[in-house]
């Protein structure tokens, strides 16, 4: 068993720039990333649900992870997305991380089909285990109801933890549910748990979650994380209520496209503001409205950005 320590803090689940022709833009990923890791990010998340991950093949993936990595982004510190509906090519791309040396991965349910039981899902993941066959192998489950439409209950987390404890050792909680995260904290202690949202960054931390993995970090990093440097001070209450207001202001609308408008607004690179279909660039509407919105709040990206 190789033994990694854990990743603390806040990560940033990477929004992913598209070139005009729909590729992944390597030379704006590596400049993002790097700026995260400068500005309070512990890790990245490379391919998740901010990162439009199900708009991306699998050789697209791995293609940007090598890209990262060859550009000096530390392996250790990423814990990329690998959850797809074929088991076949989850495997593929955990094996690839795994061997790249990354942290960990972040690996989905098989999503399509819905109302599949806990035993479907176990079998699932113990063959995954059982043919990526390396020892280096660190699965975080994925835990994301509203998207998905398929998670992991807590019988279900739990059987995977206790049977392979030195694999399966970790849950990002993006249910948007605080009695379920809490639920996790509570009754499996040794996990290492990370709400989705950086609202319970404060209450996670006080009750044992490592931090916490939110697409806000893309603009916010620095705020998200001195609330991690500082939840056990006199002033985390109001550190915690600032960046509360931010991310309800940001998820008011569609959290992809206005991350990237804003991206694209501050760095004055128009490029960076469209997603992938079938999602589209905010609308002047709807950007103006943001803008508006978070006029007067000090945002990491606008403040000493690249």
């Amino acid at each position: 068993m190789t033994i990694k320590a854990k990743l603390s803090g806040v990560l940033a689940p990477i929004l992913t720039p598209f070139t005009k022709d729909g590729a992944v833009d390597h030379t704006r990923y590596i400049t993002h990333a790097r700026w995260l890791l400068d500005n309070g990010c512990a890790g990245l998340v490379p391919f998740g649900t901010t990162g439009e991950a199900s708009s991306i093949s699998p050789g697209e993936r791995m293609e940007a992870l090598d890209a990262l990595v060859a550009a000096g982004i530390a392996p250790g510190q990423l814990l990329p997305g690998t959850g797809l509906c074929s088991l076949a090519e989850t495997i593929e791309l955990t094996r690839h991380a795994t061997k790249l040396g990354c942290h960990g991965v972040l690996t989905l349910p098989p999503f399509y089909y819905k109302a599949v039981s806990d035993d479907g899902l176990y079998a699932y993941f113990a063959q995954l285990i059982e043919q990526v066959a390396d020892d280096r192998l660190r699965l975080y489950l994925y835990h994301i109801p509203p998207i998905a439409g398929v998670g992991f209950s807590l019988d279900l987390v739990a059987r995977l933890a206790h049977n392979f404890p030195d694999f399966v050792v970790g849950i990002k909680d993006s249910s948007g549910d605080w009695i379920n995260t809490a639920a996790l904290l509570k009754h499996l202690p040794d996990f290492e748990i990370y709400p989705g949202s950086e609202v319970f960054l404060l209450d996670g931390l006080r009750q044992g979650a490592l931090g916490c993995i939110t697409a806000t970090a893309n603009i916010n990093s620095r705020a998200i994380s001195a609330v991690f440097e500082a939840y056990d001070s006199e002033n985390a209450n109001m550190l915690q209520a600032d960046i509360t207001k931010i991310r309800n202001i940001i998820q008011k609308f569609p959290m992809v496209p206005a991350l990237k408008f804003l991206l694209a607004h501050y760095h004055d690179d128009p490029d960076w503001g469209e997603p992938c279909a079938p999602l589209l660039a905010l609308s002047e509407v709807d950007g103006a409205a943001l803008l508006d919105a978070v006029h007067g709040f000090v945002l990491s990206i606008s403040n000493g950005s690249e």
